[in-house]
């Protein structure tokens, strides 16, 4: 488990070095670190879940995707969510996480996401 730890930390920390997850990608592969299911090839997909993954903060947060029956879609809304806190120990702390967040925001090249950074300036 530590090592999976300094892990998650060292992914967090290259992001916010400036890397893409491409790149911690290469990384992560030409370091011989394998994934948590024991992978010697890391997805950019699982990174960048990981990277917005609050339960590295010890929190959890349950119902972000609601089941329509044949399929899974995101919970934005429909249903009530619930967060529970101090139910493990944190990996990474708020103001990294935060950092993250406000970085992949940042980066997104996706207009609607850039509204809320326009109106700061």
């Amino acid at each position: 488990m530590p090592e999976e730890t300094e892990i998650v930390r060292k992914i967090f920390e290259l992001y916010i070095q400036g890397n893409g997850v491409r790149r911690i990608k290469c990384y992560l592969e030409q370091c011989g670190i394998k994934t948590a299911t024991g992978k010697s090839e890391w997805s950019t997909s699982t990174i960048d879940r990981m990277l917005s993954d609050e339960k590295y903060t010890g929190r959890v947060l349950l119902q972000k995707t609601v089941s329509t029956g044949a399929v899974q879609i995101e919970n934005d809304g429909l249903m009530d969510r619930y967060l529970y806190t101090d139910t493990h120990e944190a990996i990474i702390s708020d103001e990294i996480f935060t950092a993250v967040q406000q970085e992949k925001l940042s980066r997104s090249k996706e207009p609607q996401n850039h509204v809320a950074m326009r109106t700061t300036f």
